[in-house]
């Protein structure tokens, strides 16, 4: 069998930054415009007034002080409060293929591969914007990969990871030569930018990974990856109700079901003792504990909850260095999370260092990747 490696990774950011201030003054304008239009009834108790939001709040409930995203005016509009995107012709790149198709670029160029040495396109993110034709296969023909296949997935937040795993083994199995994941989270789109509870939480942007064979890799700065664990237990905590049936629901597209919606607290204490068990038990199986592992690239939903992983791991506070935070410049960025970690801090390592990239989110859903340098 063959041995997979990471040869590669390339990051798409988003042309816009938003500060939690700006975000702040839009949220407080709109809650203040909702309170006025709807006086009488908050008056007689038929409505709750909404309260307002602050930096304050943000940074202590997630520790995000920035995002990008794909489209600022709409978002910030306190009449629209969700971003505004113009229809694109069939013959036009839809909008994740492009972001997917600039990361991937970067990815091959990083790994030294050329498209006529991908077999596999992996199009893994917690939304797609059509249901088919399969973007995976329009970004193959983007970055004019002739031969193979794509597929689209969704594992929500751990779409990537869970993709990750689906290329190793085709590498392993040799199905593939080379395997591109990309991971297009346009996150902006299913927020709630006027629910206070939520309004602060994601950003969007474009990660890609190359996965090939490490007999055949030419790069000198890679991964081999030593084991993937996956697991998944059904949970409604963290949901998007949004789909193709919706319109024969006769459902609003703007009702608060049809966007993301969370119960943060319970996500908070299921989540984080499921995600140190799942990364101790993948150690323990490779004959590693998590004080071999010079780096955590953890999913980056929150930071507090990055935390308490780090400190069930390793029994005392992770530092920066070992679990390096991309949260508070990017906000959670759903599957792309862990891969923008990984891409920004891996760098430095040297050969023989091991890692874990993670991922967990909706479904549950938690997905690991031990990796080593060489």
């Amino acid at each position: 069998m063959n041995r997979a490696v990471i040869s590669g990774t390339g990051l798409y950011t988003a042309p816009h930054i938003i500060s939690n201030e700006e975000l702040v003054a839009s949220y407080n304008a709109y809650v203040a415009q909702f309170n006025a239009d709807n006086a009488a009834l908050i008056a007689a108790g038929d409505i709750t007034k909404l309260d307002e939001s602050s930096v304050e709040f943000i940074e202590k409930a997630s520790g995000i002080k920035r995002r990008y995203v794909m489209d600022k005016a709409g978002v910030l509009d306190p009449q629209r409060m969700r971003p505004k995107f113009a229809p694109r012709a069939n013959e036009e790149a839809s909008m994740q293929a492009e972001m997917a198709i600039a990361a991937g670029r970067e990815a091959l160029a990083a790994a030294g591969r050329l498209p006529s040495d991908i077999d596999m396109v992996l199009c893994a993110a917690s939304n797609m914007q059509r249901p088919y034709p399969a973007l995976a296969v329009e970004i193959q023909h983007g970055l004019g990969i002739e031969q193979g296949y794509g597929f689209d997935m969704n594992v929500a937040c751990s779409s990537a990871t869970f993709a990750l795993e689906q290329a190793v083994n085709a590498v392993k199995s040799g199905s593939a030569r080379a395997v591109l994941v990309v991971n297009p989270e346009i996150c902006s789109a299913h927020l709630a930018w006027k629910d206070r509870d939520c309004h602060f939480i994601f950003g969007d942007v474009c990660t890609a990974i190359i996965v090939e064979n490490a007999d055949t890799a030419t790069s000198k700065n890679g991964w081999e990856v030593l084991g993937t664990k996956l697991a998944t237990r059904f949970s409604n905590n963290i949901r998007n109700n949004a789909g193709f049936l919706s319109r024969s629901e006769d459902r609003d597209p703007a009702d608060r079901d049809q966007l993301f919606v969370q119960e943060g607290r319970k996500v908070f204490k299921e989540v984080c003792p499921m995600a140190a068990e799942h990364i101790t038990a993948q150690l323990d199986n490779l004959g590693f504990t998590p004080a071999s592992l010079r780096r955590f690239w953890l999913h980056q939903a929150n930071l507090a909850m990055n935390q308490l992983i780090g400190r069930r791991l390793l029994g005392r506070e992770a530092t920066a260095d070992e679990a390096p935070v991309i949260l508070d410049e990017f906000a959670n960025t759903a599957s792309a999370g862990s891969i923008i970690a990984f891409h920004r801090h891996s760098s430095d390592l040297v050969a023989g260092d091991l890692g874990v990239i993670c991922s967990f989110g909706a479904g549950y859903s938690i997905g690991s990747v031990v990796v080593k340098k060489y």
